[in-house]
């Protein structure tokens, strides 16, 4: 009897000892409506591999632009009691969702989201720089003088702030006229969206010279336009497209002496590894109180590819 007490009293102080051995690991459900797009790819690929060297369980739901259904599954992942939830998506768009992790407990980080009260932080590129980068680099190159398509996307506020300042530069420039601001459609992929889009506007400004640059608040719409310049028989005009994001395709595009000028390089493994670290700092009780954590971006042209 005497043994046998024993042997509970050790198998009971292994228990208390080690309580985080026998528990799950913390449960991370990674949401959003985008992940067909390359920058966002990259940054949930990114997020799961820190998060998994943690030993931490993902789970990756996409809704394929179905904002309605990404409220749905958050609303599951909430009742299925994750450890932290993470959404790629303009926060004011999934008010309910948010709502429904607040009255759980559960905290909600953006990973290249937008802000909102309900989240515990939001870590991205600073889209007012990166646009500020762009937009100056059109202006420069057109010596201040000339007709400026843009392509933007309002309903998410990473890119809708691009747009914001890069329509702020070009109104502040004189000589600058921007011919149209466009919302590319989505039905087939907004590169193939811009792509009708820029062929629309083409037909209607027939003359050499009249169209002078293609601004895009990321590289998909930048691709679509210079395709649309390409097959037009236009390319030769010397019209400057940038976007933003620098995706393999867009650099093959620069380097490759088209249209295509410049992009910004995103760091979205830097930002998905920053969302894991506040995440963990969270989970272990520290208090997050900045708002937005911003990560570094860099302009790149052909002559930044050139060493590659």
């Amino acid at each position: 009897m005497l043994l046998l007490r024993r042997m509970m009293l050790l198998l009971i102080s292994a228990l208390l000892v080690f309580p985080t051995m026998a528990q799950d690991a913390p449960t991370v459900a990674v949401l959003t409506p985008f992940l067909a797009q390359p920058g966002t790819q990259l940054m949930v690929e990114a997020f799961e591999a820190s998060a998994t060297d943690k030993g931490w369980d993902v789970t990756v739901i996409d809704t394929n632009e179905d904002i309605a259904a990404l409220v749905s599954r958050m609303e599951d992942v909430v009742l299925q009691g994750v450890d932290a939830i993470v959404i790629n998506v303009d926060p004011t768009q999934i008010a309910a969702g948010l709502q429904a992790a607040a009255d759980a407990g559960i905290p909600v980080f953006g990973m290249d989201s937008g802000t909102d009260p309900l989240l515990a932080t939001n870590v991205t590129s600073n889209g007012y720089s990166m646009a500020a980068e762009t937009a100056t680099y059109v202006v420069d190159r057109l010596n201040g003088e000339g007709n400026v398509v843009m392509f933007i996307f309002e309903p998410y506020p990473p890119v809708q702030k691009r747009g914001a300042i890069a329509r702020a530069i070009f109104e502040n420039t004189l000589d600058i006229t921007i011919v149209d601001a466009i919302t590319p459609s989505f039905d087939n992929g907004p590169l193939e969206g811009a792509r009708n889009a820029m062929e629309a506007v083409l037909l209607a400004n027939p003359e050499p010279g009249s169209i002078s640059a293609v601004w895009a608040a990321w590289d998909d719409p930048a691709l679509g336009a210079l395709q649309a310049i390409e097959d037009a028989g236009r390319a030769d005009e010397g019209i400057v497209i940038v976007g933003i994001d620098a995706t393999e395709q867009a650099r093959d595009a620069i380097a490759g002496g088209s249209n295509f000028e410049a992009t910004v390089a995103q760091d979205f493994s830097g930002i998905a590894e920053k969302v894991v670290e506040l995440i963990e700092s969270h989970l272990a009780g520290e208090e997050i109180t900045q708002v937005n954590h911003y990560i570094s971006a860099n302009l790149v042209t052909a002559a930044d590819l050139a060493g590659e």
